[in-house]
C-alpha cells in the first residue's frame, strides 16, 4: 500500500518516539532529560546492563551505541514487535487519532486471506492437541515422555498429534465451515495429482506449530512415527503465511529472552531448541529444514548482534558451520557478528542436555569461537604448509575471503586477526640446525675465544660506548638502525615482516612508524620517528 509521505510525517509527528518504545524498555531517569524528550535505556535489541540506547523525541530517532539499532517508531515496531509496515502504520495511525487513507481493494483482501488463514492454522492447532489425548497418540505420548516433554512441555509448545488418518484433520475443519480451498491453500492439505478429493499433509506425525515473531501459527512442523518414513520431519510447504527461509521457529519467545539479556542459540531442530529452552536457555530459534539463508541471518541479526550458532558435533554439523563462513562473510559488520560452539562428537543439544545436564551445555556455549577462528580453521585444518607456494595460496585463500566483507573496519580486524594466526602457525615451525660456528678471522682471535678490537671512531662517539650505557641503550639503537633501513629500502620489509611485527617500541611515535611500515601507510607520528631515526640513529 502506498501512503502519502505527509500523512506518516503527521503520525510520527503526533505519537512521541518515546511512548512507543517506553512500552518495552526501562528508561534510566537519572541519564534522561525528559523536558528535552532526550530519553536513555538499555538496549531492547541486544542484551546488556548499561544503557546505551538513546531515543531523540525531537528527531524522531533512535539509535544504541552499542548493537548500532536505529530508526523511528515505524522500525521499532517491525524490528521489536514483527509487525508488518501497515500494521505498524494502522497502530501509530490509532494512537495519534488519524484515519488511514482509504486502501487499495486488493490488498484488503489480501490481508483478509492472511487473517483467514491464520484462523485456519490455529484451528489445526488446537485439533492436533486434542488428537494427542486419544489412543491413537499412545506411542507419539510414550515418545515424548521419553524425550524428557511432560504435559507443560507439551502445552508450553503446542505440541500435538495427527493421526494416521487420510482425511482426519480435513474433515475436522470442513465440519466447522470452512472452505476447502483455505484448507488447501494454508498447506494442511494438498490435492492429488489425478485429481479427487483433498488429503492430509501430516499424518501419523508428532506436530510442531511454527509461530511468526508475533505468536501467529504460519506453518507447521511433524515428526514421523514411522521409522521407515521417506522423511522422519515434514514441513509444511510455501503458502501466504509462510516462507521457510524467512522465519525461525521459535523467534518470538527467543527475542523476549533476549531482550531480557539471554544469548541467541541458533540450534538445527525443533527438539534441540525446545530441550534448551526447557534447560533455560531461553533465546534458541532453528531454521526450517534447510541450511540458514540470508533472510534467516538478517533475522537473527535483529535480534541479537552475536548470535551463537550451534551445531552438532558430527561431520554434518561442520559442513553446516563451513558452508555458513561463505554466506556470512559478505553480511559481517559491526554489530553482526557470529560464534560457533561445537558440540561433542555425535551429541546434539538435547542429548548432551539430557546426559550431562545444563551446565553441559553452558560449558559449551562458553566456548564459542568467533567466525575468524572458523575460516582458519577451513583453511588450515590438515594441510602442511612447507612451501612458499602453499604458504602463498594460504594467503590468497584467506585474502580472498576477508575481500568479501564490505565493511573497511571490520575487515582491517580480520586482516590483523589472520596475521596473528599465520605468525603463530609458523613461528612454532621447527628451526633448520644451526650451522657450525667459523673458525675466527686471523687476528681476531684464538681458538673459541676472541679477543677485542678497538673501537673505531664511530663507534666511540655513539651512546654504546657511554660508561653509563646500559641493554636498553643497545635495544633502542638496534630498533632506530632497523627502522630506519626498513623506512629507506621498502623491498626489504616482506622478508622481516613477522620479525618487524614483534618489535615493540617504548616510543608511540616509533610504534606509529612500525604499524607504518607494516600496513604501507604514513601517518604524523610515524613521520616524526622516521626523520629522528635518519637523521641521528645513535
Amino acid at each position: 500500500m502506498s501512503l502519502p509521505p505527509q500523512f506518516l510525517d503527521e503520525i510520527r509527528a503526533r505519537v512521541p518516539l518515546s511512548r512507543v518504545i517506553g512500552r518495552k524498555v526501562v528508561w534510566d531517569l537519572r541519564r534522561s532529560n525528559q523536558a528535552k524528550g532526550d530519553w536513555w535505556a538499555p538496549c531492547p535489541f541486544h542484551g546488556e546492563k548499561t544503557a546505551s540506547f538513546h531515543v531523540d523525541d525531537q528527531k524522531g530517532f533512535y539509535y544504541c551505541f552499542g548493537c548500532h539499532a536505529k530508526g523511528d517508531a515505524l522500525n521499532f515496531l517491525r524490528e521489536a514487535e514483527g509487525m508488518s509496515f501497515i500494521e505498524a502504520v494502522e497502530l501509530l495511525a490509532s494512537e495519534a487519532g488519524l484515519q488511514m487513507p482509504e486502501r487499495d481493494p486488493r490488498q484488503v483482501q489480501r490481508a483478509d486471506r492472511r487473517t483467514e488463514l491464520v484462523e485456519v492454522m490455529e484451528q489445526a492447532v488446537r485439533w492436533f492437541r486434542l488428537q494427542l489425548q486419544g489412543g491413537a497418540a499412545a506411542d507419539a505420548r510414550a515418545y515424548l515422555a521419553g524425550r524428557g516433554l511432560d504435559a507443560a512441555a507439551c502445552e508450553q509448545f503446542g505440541i500435538g498429534f495427527a493421526p494416521d488418518q487420510r482425511q482426519g484433520l480435513f474433515n475436522a475443519l470442513r465440519g466447522k465451515g470452512i472452505d476447502q480451498a483455505l484448507i488447501v491453500e494454508a498447506g494442511l492439505a494438498a490435492l492429488p495429482e489425478g485429481g479427487g478429493a483433498p488429503f492430509d499433509r501430516f499424518r501419523g506425525r508428532i506436530t510442531f506449530p511454527i509461530r511468526d515473531g508475533r505468536g501467529r501459527c504460519i506453518a507447521f512442523g511433524g515428526r514421523s512415527m514411522d521409522p521407515n518414513a521417506r522423511a522422519k520431519y515434514l514441513n509444511s510447504p510455501e503458502t501466504p503465511l509462510f516462507d521457510k527461509g524467512r522465519n525461525l521457529y521459535n523467534v518470538g519467545p527467543a527475542r523476549a529472552a533476549v531482550a531480557k539479556g539471554r544469548p541467541l542459540i541458533v540450534a538445527e531442530g525443533y527438539m534441540d531448541v525446545i530441550a534448551l529452552v526447557r534447560a533455560g536457555f531461553e533465546g534458541a530459534v532453528a531454521p526450517l529444514g534447510t541450511a540458514i539463508t540470508e533472510d534467516q541471518l538478517r533475522l537473527m541479526w535483529r535480534v541479537s548482534p552475536e548470535p551463537v550458532i550451534a551445531l552438532d558435533g558430527d561431520a554434518a554439523g561442520l559442513r553446516a558451520a563451513m558452508r555458513l563462513i561463505d554466506l556470512a562473510l559478505p553480511m559481517t559488520a559491526p554489530g553482526q557478528a557470529l560464534r560457533f560452539a561445537f558440540l561433542p562428537e555425535g551429541q546434539d543439544p538435547d542429548d548432551l542436555i539430557r546426559a550431562k545436564g545444563a551446565g553441559a551445555m553452558a560449558a559449551v556455549l562458553n566456548e564459542a569461537r568467533p567466525l575468524v577462528d572458523l575460516l582458519w580453521r577451513r583453511e588450515t585444518e590438515g594441510r602442511v604448509f612447507d612451501s612458499p607456494e602453499r604458504r602463498a595460496a594460504l594467503d590468497k585463500a584467506l585474502g580472498d575471503a576477508i575481500a568479501k566483507i564490505p565493511d573497511k573496519d571490520t575487515r582491517d580486524h580480520y586482516f590483523a586477526a589472520l596475521k596473528d594466526l599465520k605468525w603463530q602457525l609458523f613461528s612454532n615451525r621447527p628451526r633448520k640446525e644451526a650451522p657450525a660456528p667459523r673458525a675466527p678471522r686471523p687476528g681476531t682471535g684464538r681458538g673459541d675465544r676472541f679477543l677485542p678490537i678497538a673501537p673505531v671512531a664511530p663507534t666511540r662517539a655513539s651512546r654504546l660506548s657511554s660508561p653509563d650505557a646500559g641493554e636498553h641503550v643497545a635495544e633502542a639503537l638496534i630498533e632506530a638502525m632497523v627502522l630506519a633501513i626498513c623506512a629507506t629500502h621498502p623491498d626489504l620489509i616482506a622478508p622481516v615482516e613477522s620479525r618487524l611485527e614483534r618489535l615493540e617500541p617504548q616510543d608511540s611515535d616509533r610504534a606509529a612508524l612500525v604499524h607504518d611500515l607494516l600496513s604501507g601507510t604514513q601517518s604524523q607520528a610515524g613521520q616524526r620517528a622516521l626523520e629522528s631515526v635518519l637523521a641521528d640513529p645513535h
